[in-house]
């Protein structure tokens, strides 16, 4: 579902000429996405606080043990998975200004020559669920994300990622869609909205939150062993 321009950019179709009157719903307008954005944000605090936890204590506990995260995600969740990966990859100081620990993370949709072989000669379908077939690892981190809940090379992807034994991070907006369908992942978090936009900036929050959970669980663990030996 998509909303109408006009509901998001209303000063767009006002018909009038009045500059004041159009910076007095722009403004508006601004104030209301934001007071939107703040509420959402609270809401899955609420609802999801204690579940994020837990996952990142899960997602600590796999690190601790030499797991890799695989992020992946399509259109703007792609841009968002390239974020994961080079948030636990490449991470600036922690909140506390301590210096977070870099952690094995990796993009399914970095390599613009693999998915476009796996899309071009099987299926866009299986772009995900072959790069973890191949690389994937039971006690790895796979992590999708998805504004519908319902791409179908996601939903691939879980499912290969189940059959290997990986723990399974997604988050999802609407109803969560075919991923909470699933029944199979293990951390799934919903962003309740239909808004495109507020899900994947409320997405954005979780999985940074989820990042600085998990970097607070490996420091009460102590120091991360080296990746295992393939």
């Amino acid at each position: 579902m998509s909303e109408p321009m006009e509901s998001l950019y209303p000063f767009l179709y006002s018909g009038g000429t009045d500059l004041d009157a159009v910076l007095t719903m722009v403004r508006q307008s601004t104030a209301g996405k934001a007071a939107e954005i703040v509420a959402l944000r609270q809401s899955v605090l609420e609802r999801d606080g204690a579940r994020m936890a837990a996952c990142a204590q899960a997602m600590a506990a796999a690190f601790d043990r030499g797991a890799r995260l695989f992020a992946f995600g399509n259109g703007g969740s792609s841009t968002d998975a390239q974020d994961v990966a080079a948030l636990f990859l490449n991470p600036g100081p922690l909140g506390s200004g301590e210096p977070a620990r870099p952690l094995p993370a990796f993009a399914l949709t970095a390599d613009v020559a693999v998915v476009t072989a796996l899309s071009n000669d099987i299926g866009f379908e299986v772009v995900f669920s072959r790069q973890l077939a191949a690389s994937g690892r039971a006690g790895d981190i796979a992590f999708g994300l998805s504004t519908s809940g319902n791409s179908r090379n996601l939903i691939a992807g879980f499912q290969e990622a189940d059959r290997r034994g990986m723990i399974t991070v997604g988050l999802a907006g609407y109803d969560g869609g075919q991923m909470a369908e699933l029944g199979t992942i293990d951390h799934l978090f919903v962003v309740p909205s239909t808004s495109v936009h507020r899900i994947q900036e409320a997405q954005t929050t979780v999985y940074h939150a989820l990042w600085e959970l998990t970097q607070g669980a490996l420091g009460r663990r102590g120091a991360v062993p080296p990746p295992r030996s393939s």
